[in-house]
């Protein structure tokens, strides 16, 4: 799996709030280091997340819901979402009102990061 580190996402998050406005700033370096660990976690050497689809749902689930950045964390985690998916060429057909209700639903918790897994898979080309 390609993924991103930390720095890359700081990176998008600023790019993110240098075109969408914002209040740049890292609230809690330490979630943001879960939400982007939380995926490859194990148990008894077991994979929790084990596919490419659900690490990178997983990944949009820490950083929307850790709330990592003093804002623009729903806009930096979908977006981290859509970048990891083109990486890791997993084609999705998600319209604007698609990624705006994600990263709604995941904050306002009425999304797990499964249902965002099964959104995918059902989106996937």
């Amino acid at each position: 799996m390609i993924t991103l580190n930390k720095e890359q996402v700081k990176r998008l998050h600023k790019r993110l709030l240098d075109s969408t406005g914002g209040l740049d700033g890292i609230r809690d370096e330490g979630l943001l280091e879960s939400a982007l660990a939380a995926p490859f976690q194990t148990f008894d050497n077991v994979e929790l997340y084990p596919s490419v689809a659900a690490k990178i749902a997983r990944i949009a689930y820490g950083l929307v819901c850790n709330h990592p950045f003093a804002d623009g964390n729903k806009r930096v985690g979908v977006y981290v979402m859509m970048v990891l998916l083109e990486v890791n060429h997993i084609k999705v057909d998600f319209s604007d009102d698609d990624v705006v209700r994600i990263g709604l639903e995941l904050a306002n918790e009425t999304m797990s990061d499964g249902q965002l897994l099964e959104l995918i898979l059902q989106r996937a080309k």
